[in-house]
């Protein structure tokens, strides 16, 4: 019975659709023949075959209109399932890649990183908001994978760093001198979700992580 409801207000939406882009539908297209049969020159009438050309033709449209629909109702029910899926995220401990670090001040924090291949040396680069250089910390012989540096909140002079959102960009240099670059990765507590136009958005403190690029999960503490 909703099978056929569902069906029934599917059929009934795109025919409206149609009507408002086209001045008429199906059913308006037949009132509109039997009217021209009955009012016809019985001495010149319709020709069939171009009756038929027609009701193929608006068949036709009227069709493509109610795969438009059912394509609209599929789409919106992946985004009510991604949106529940979403929910479920919270509480959850999650790593994304981004570029981007809450600091509360005074507080330490912790860079995570991950590296395609093994480096002599690694430099992370933290940023204010203006692209000016806050801090810059360094590693030496790190493995390739997840890596992490504490940051303590100051800048290069010892300064402690008001609270804010940072910018993060990891450099490495291999075995044989060669530069490149890491992934910085976000990772913490999910508190809160957003539907964001591409679809649903993790908050995790003042970051913002689209569901799509979480790469790890675990469960909360």
């Amino acid at each position: 019975m909703v099978s056929t409801v569902t069906a029934t207000n599917d059929t009934t939406a795109a025919a409206a659709a149609m009507k408002k882009a086209t001045g008429l539908n199906k059913d308006d297209f037949l009132r509109l023949f039997v009217t021209q049969l009955q009012n016809q020159d019985p001495l010149n009438p319709q020709d069939s075959s171009q009756f038929i050309t027609q009701l193929a033709q608006i068949t036709q449209v009227e069709q493509s209109y109610n795969t438009n629909t059912n394509l609209q109702n599929i789409l919106s029910q992946n985004s009510n399932m991604a949106t529940l899926s979403a929910v479920s995220f919270i509480g959850k401990n999650v790593v994304a890649p981004g570029s981007q670090l809450s600091h509360d001040s005074g507080s330490t924090n912790t860079v995570n990183y991950n590296l395609a291949v093994p480096a002599q040396t690694v430099t992370v680069t933290i940023t204010d908001g203006n692209g000016s250089v806050v801090r810059t910390l360094a590693q030496v012989v790190t493995t390739a994978g997840n890596g992490s540096v504490a940051w303590d909140g100051t800048d290069n002079q010892g300064q402690q760093m008001a609270a804010g959102t940072y910018n993060v960009t990891v450099k490495g240099t291999d075995a044989d001198g060669q530069a490149f670059s890491g992934t910085p990765l976000i990772s913490g507590k999910v508190d809160g979700v957003e539907m964001g136009s591409s679809g649903p958005v993790l908050t995790i403190g003042a970051l913002q992580v689209p569901l799509s690029t979480i790469i790890s999960v675990k469960g909360g503490a």
